[in-house]
């Protein structure tokens, strides 16, 4: 049963939302994905709003882009964590941005950076952590792997030694 549902305005989101997929995939969160529109099927997203956690969805990330209304709309029917990620389709993503992230007061929306879907997946994964040890484990080994990688980089810089002031 799907744990995390991402939602996106169209399929031409799909290439940015890949990469939350392929994170929840990696942390064995079980996810489904749909298109849904705020704008041309508003009956069908209140309908996945409403029932989301009936079905078992924990956190939801929706994509967006332009006006954007789609995380807004799904957070204003759903008592559930919603993650925005705004999309560049048009003006760099900047309107899209803000207008996931100007949520009126009583509707949160969390909001990560424009084509930022691996960051939905990892804050959903953050969230969905506090109640499940095993995810929290699988997250952890993740989060230690970022660090391998970056002490990695710096020995590599270390052993440049072609540099004419390098000390």
């Amino acid at each position: 049963m799907a744990k995390v549902s991402i939602i996106m305005g169209s399929t031409s989101d799909l290439p940015v939302m890949r990469k939350a997929a392929d994170f929840l995939e990696q942390m064995e969160v079980p996810f489904e994905m749909h298109a849904l529109s705020a704008h041309r099927t508003p009956a069908a997203v209140e309908q996945f709003a409403t029932n989301a956690q009936s079905r078992g969805i924990e956190v939801i990330i929706a994509a967006a882009g332009m006006a954007a209304a789609l995380p807004g709309v799904i957070s204003a029917l759903t008592p559930l964590p919603v993650i925005g990620v705004p999309i560049a389709s048009t003006l760099d993503g900047m309107d899209a941005m803000l207008s996931i992230i100007q949520m009126p007061p009583g509707i949160p929306t969390a909001t990560v950076g424009i084509n930022a879907a691996l960051n939905a997946a990892v804050l959903a994964v953050r969230i969905m952590s506090l109640s499940d040890k095993a995810l929290a484990a699988r997250y952890d080994s993740y989060c230690r792997s970022l660090a391998e990688k970056v002490k990695k980089a710096d020995a590599d810089l270390a052993a440049i030694t072609d540099y004419k002031y390098k000390e």
